[in-house]
C-alpha cells in the first residue's frame, strides 16, 4: 500500500500550530517533512506542558514522524545548508509575519526565480496583503475578530472562545488543501505558486450559516448555546441523568422523533415545517424535555437510534478517546519514542484512503537537531545522484 505523497519533500520552517498542523497532514499522507528549527530553543511548543520524561506531549502529537535540523538563517554556513535543502524540496512552509522571510532573502519573490517548481506555503494571522498584514495574531485574536466568538456560548452571556484552537487548525487545513492543489498542478507541468492563507480569513470561511443569515436579514446572529440557528430541533436536551443531543434535521426525521417520544406534534402548524419549528424553538424544547426528563440518556439514545434519529451522548475527551467507533476507525494512535516504545497518544489521521495503510502507531517526534547527520547524508546522496 502506498502513500500518495511518498517521494515529495516538505521543508517546514513553521512553529506552534497552524503551520505544523498543515505539515503533519502532509506527513501523514507520505511526504518527507524536514523541520527547520531555531538553534538552542527550536519550536516554541517544545516548552509547552504537559511533559513526559522531559518531552512535550503537545509538540510530539503535532510533529511526529518529522525530521529536525537546527539552522540559523542569518549564518552563512547554515544558509548554505538551507539553500541545498531548498533545491531538493517540493514545498517550503513558513508562518512568520510577512516581511521576515523577505528580510532573510527567502521570500516568494526571491525563491520563485531560483526554484520555479517550488511551492511556497505561508500561513499568518492576517495574510500577506491588506492593511493589517504585518500585525501579530494568535488563535484567540482571530476567533474574536473573525466573528466566531460572537456566536459561541450562551445567549446574553459573555462571548467565549471555541475550546479547540480552530483559528490555527482551520488555517492549517486550508494551507494543506492549497498545497495539495498546487502539487497536482506542478505534476501536470505548471510552475510552483505561493499559497497565502490567513487565520482570519479561515474563520470567516467557516461561518456558513452566520454569513447567510447576516447577508439576508441584515442582523448578525447571536450566541444560541448548543442550538443551531437554522435547524430545529438541533440541540441538547435534558434526560433524568444528564444532557444528550437530538439532531432532527428535516420534516421526516421530526415526524419520527414525534413517534418515538409519543408527541402528537408532527401535524401541529407551530412545528410542521422547519421554519415554524425555528420560530417556536423554545416551546418545542420544553415539550420534548417534558418527556425526556423521565428517562436516562442511555434509554433515549437507544430508543431514538431505533427510530433512525441522529442522536448521541455528550462525551468528554477521555470518553471520546475510548469510543468504540473512534477506536474502530483508528483515531487514537500511539506516538513512539526513539526506542520504539509507545510514549504519547495522539489523534489519528481522519483521511482514510482505500490504498493507503493506516498504522496504529506514529514515528517519534524529532529531538531538536536530532536528524542533522541523516539529513546532510541525504542531501549528499541526492546531489551525487542528480
Amino acid at each position: 500500500m502506498s502513500q500518495p505523497l511518498n517521494g515529495y519533500v516538505v521543508l517546514d520552517l513553521t512553529h506552534v500550530l497552524a503551520g505544523p498542523y498543515a505539515a503533519m497532514i502532509l506527513s501523514d499522507l507520505g511526504a518527507k517533512v524536514i523541520k527547520v528549527e531555531r538553534p538552542d530553543t527550536g519550536d516554541d511548543t517544545r516548552a509547552f506542558p504537559p511533559f513526559k520524561d522531559g518531552f512535550s506531549a503537545y509538540f510530539a502529537t503535532i510533529n511526529h514522524g518529522k525530521e529536525s535540523i537546527a539552522l540559523d538563517l542569518k549564518a552563512p554556513k547554515d544558509r548554505a545548508v538551507f539553500e541545498q535543502l531548498l533545491a531538493q524540496s517540493d514545498v517550503v512552509l513558513e508562518n512568520y509575519r510577512p516581511g521576515v522571510m523577505e528580510r532573510l532573502g527567502y521570500g516568494w519573490e526571491d525563491l520563485h526565480p531560483k526554484y520555479p517548481k517550488l511551492i511556497y506555503g505561508a500561513v499568518s494571522g492576517f495574510g500577506h496583503t491588506g492593511p493589517d498584514a504585518r500585525r501579530p495574531a494568535y488563535d484567540m485574536v482571530v476567533q474574536a475578530r473573525g466573528g466566531v466568538m460572537s456566536i459561541t456560548g450562551e445567549r446574553d452571556r459573555e462571548p467565549v472562545r471555541v475550546g479547540a484552537s480552530i483559528g490555527d487548525i482551520a488555517a492549517g487545513m486550508f494551507l494543506a488543501q492549497g498545497i495539495l492543489a498546487v502539487l497536482l498542478a506542478v505534476k501536470s507541468g505548471a510552475v510552483g505558486q505561493k499559497v497565502d492563507v490567513a487565520m482570519l480569513d479561515s474563520q470567516l470561511a467557516m461561518l456558513e450559516h452566520a454569513v447567510a443569515i447576516t447577508s439576508v436579514t441584515g442582523a448578525p446572529p447571536r450566541p444560541n448555546g448548543a442550538r443551531h440557528p437554522s435547524i430545529t430541533p438541533f440541540e441538547t436536551f435534558h434526560a433524568s441523568d444528564g444532557l444528550f443531543v437530538i439532531a432532527a434535521g428535516n420534516d421526516v426525521l421530526f415526524a419520527r422523533l414525534c413517534e418515538a417520544l409519543d408527541l402528537p406534534l408532527a401535524e401541529d402548524p407551530r412545528f410542521a415545517t422547519n421554519g415554524a419549528r425555528c420560530e417556536n424553538a423554545r416551546l418545542l424544547k420544553r415539550l420534548i424535555e417534558a418527556v425526556t426528563i423521565d428517562q436516562t440518556v442511555g434509554h433515549w439514545i437507544s430508543r431514538l437510534e431505533a427510530y433512525g434519529i441522529p442522536t448521541g451522548p455528550i462525551q468528554n475527551v477521555a470518553q471520546a478517546m475510548e469510543d468504540p467507533q473512534m477506536k474502530a476507525r483508528n483515531m487514537v494512535v500511539s506516538v513512539l519514542d526513539k526506542s520504539g516504545a509507545p510514549a504519547f497518544v495522539a489523534a489519528g489521521n481522519p483521511i482514510k484512503l482505500s490504498n493507503m495503510e493506516d498504522p496504529t502507531t506514529r514515528a517519534p517526534a524529532p529531538t531538536l537537531d536530532g536528524d542533522r547527520a541523516a539529513i546532510l547524508d541525504w542531501l549528499a546522496s541526492r546531489e551525487n545522484s542528480g
